[in-house]
């Protein structure tokens, strides 16, 4: 798994609303940041308690960058975006993993064929600073909403 003092991989595959949208976060994340992950797009705790609870918080403004990620493709990501933040006041961009191969890169993946149909992210926020990880926030359970929620990842 991902360590602290990590860089953020470094790779050319994450979408953002279409696959022409090509996102680095090696690239975006040079300041302060936030990558959260989740399993899926329109899940119930994703979409009712996880990431509303950054796009709601009052101190998601102090975070820097904040980057939802999932291995969905970057349609469904874009549409999920639009329903949790319509008129895109958060700031969070919301970012396809279709191949997974971000969150592999971070060995935050897991085995959900039973539920997803094949591997998913697990839930997860990174804090970033300057490119390098300094704090983590896995899920032990890989679904749970625990350490990983706004109001403990943003305190």
């Amino acid at each position: 798994m991902v360590k602290i003092g990590d860089s953020v991989p470094d790779l050319d595959v994450l979408m953002e609303n279409t696959p022409a949208g090509k996102v680095n976060l090696a690239k975006e994340l040079t300041g302060k940041g936030l990558i959260i992950g989740v399993p899926a797009a329109f899940s119930p705790s994703c979409s009712a308690t996880h990431i509303p609870g950054y796009v709601n918080s009052k101190n998601l403004k102090n975070a820097g960058n904040v980057f939802v990620v999932s291995v969905n493709d970057p349609f469904v990501m874009k549409a999920w975006g639009d329903s949790l933040d319509a008129e895109g006041t958060s700031g969070i961009r919301f970012l396809g993993d279709p191949t997974g191969k971000f969150t592999e890169a971070l060995d935050l993946s897991f085995d959900a064929a039973a539920i997803f149909g094949g591997p998913r992210s697990k839930r997860y926020a990174l804090v970033i600073d300057d490119g390098k990880v300094k704090e983590i926030h896995a899920e032990p359970d890989n679904t749970g909403v625990d350490v990983s929620a706004a109001e403990k990842v943003l305190a």
